[in-house]
């Protein structure tokens, strides 16, 4: 009968030792997922505007078709790399083009 139990604690102490290294992977990969949409789905303060502006896929697409129009022969930017005052000259044309985005004062 005592044979039987270790054997038994035996067999849990192994699974759950195979197990975990599973279980942290899996983390892992979440804690990954998390920062990539914190990275695409963060709000972005508009200074002059004084409101908010989500950005996601389609800012940052429509930020890049700016970017090229208005700074030929330039390498691309990412928008946090910016001036201030190329920054509010982004939003400035997000103003006057109107948007679908989810912006609040």
């Amino acid at each position: 009968m005592k044979n039987k139990g270790i054997r038994c604690l035996s067999s849990l102490a192994l699974m759950g030792a195979l197990a975990a290294p599973l279980a942290l992977q899996a983390q892992d990969r979440d804690d990954h997922q998390d920062r990539n949409d914190r990275n695409y789905n963060q709000r972005v303060y508009d200074r002059q505007h004084k409101d908010y502006h989500q950005w996601n896929d389609n800012e940052n697409r429509t930020y890049h078709q700016w970017y090229a129009q208005n700074n030929s022969g330039k390498a691309n930017r990412n928008y946090n790399q910016l001036h201030r005052k190329d920054q509010d000259a982004y939003w400035n044309y997000r103003h006057q083009h109107g948007d679908n985005d989810d912006h609040r004062r």
